[in-house]
């Protein structure tokens, strides 16, 4: 299991239960360092004193407030570990809501909340059991690192798991991004929706949901490594031209379906009939038109 990131107490009315924090995800992404390129010489980022001009250890380092050029109030973590919050050492339970209702931008990070010690067993089970019928999630309220958090605790696998969430004020307004007014019709609408379909699946799981840029990196570091040369990058596919809106729809759906292995023929979708044009006017209608009325 990962370490521990923090410890505390989940919070629920009069019931605490006692709680380790780990990461509930991992990064598995190939890491780079910095190189200077004349003789592969490792390149660091170093930590120096403004004022004394050298280099600090970490136990010299600490947080620090500017108030103003000249003062810095200075912020222990001890200070930060005595806040005046009732979030402070534990994780607050303040609401239970659908999880419909909570807007997946606000959602950040994952972690699993560890029962810690044999009396955490019997009221940890009770939550995990009680979010579990309610069919709803839990808003809590957390301090680390220095700030108050807003948090959503759900289950998993009959695991709490806590994720970090944004204040509302946090969430930028998107409207001004919005794009102008266009008129979509109803068989374009339909056309998407039967591409949506031909993309649907059950779980993410399959060659799709690969990692291939991380496969990629490595294949090349594995060339390099045996002083041979690279695999060839293959000639990304060129998308055919499409004249609209709706052959680009079902273009799409021919090739989802036919890299899925199904049958690739889509039906055309029904087009609104076209307005019906007045009927010309014969040579013979036309000179009568035209002859004077008689007096």
């Amino acid at each position: 299991m990962p370490r521990t990131i923090w410890s505390g107490a989940i919070s629920f009315g009069l019931v605490t239960v006692p709680i380790n924090v780990v990461s509930a995800t991992e990064n598995h992404s190939i890491q780079f360092h910095q190189y200077h390129l004349e003789d592969m010489g490792r390149v660091r980022y170093r930590k120096v004193c403004e004022l004394e001009d050298r280099e600090v250890a970490q136990s010299e380092i600490g947080k620090g407030y500017e108030l103003t050029k000249e003062r810095v109030i200075p912020i222990t973590d001890e200070d930060l570990s005595n806040l005046p919050l009732p979030t402070a050492k534990a994780i607050e339970i303040v609401a239970f809501v659908p999880l419909e209702s909570v807007d997946p931008i606000r959602i950040g990070e994952g972690y699993y909340l560890q029962p810690r010690e044999q009396v955490a067993a019997k009221p940890y089970k009770l939550l995990v059991q009680a979010l579990g019928r309610s069919s709803r999630v839990a808003v809590a309220k957390y301090a680390w690192s220095g700030r108050e958090r807003l948090g959503l605790l759900r289950v998993r696998d009959d695991v709490l798991v806590l994720h970090s969430m944004r204040w509302p004020d946090e969430i930028r307004d998107p409207t001004e991004l919005l794009p102008p007014p266009v008129e979509l019709s109803d068989d374009e609408v339909q056309a998407a929706l039967q591409l949506m379909d031909s993309l649907t699946v059950d779980e993410l799981e399959g060659d799709e949901f690969q990692d291939r840029y991380t496969e990629a990196i490595a294949q090349i570091i594995e060339a390099k490594r045996e002083d041979r040369e690279p695999p060839e990058v293959p000639e990304p596919e060129q998308p055919a031209k499409l004249v609209d809106l709706m052959s680009a729809l079902q273009e799409s759906v021919s090739k989802a379906r036919a890299s899925r292995g199904e049958d690739a023929e889509v039906h055309e979708l029904p087009k609104k009939p076209a307005k019906k044009q007045p009927a010309k006017k014969t040579a013979a209608e036309k000179t009568t038109a035209r002859r004077p009325r008689s007096a």
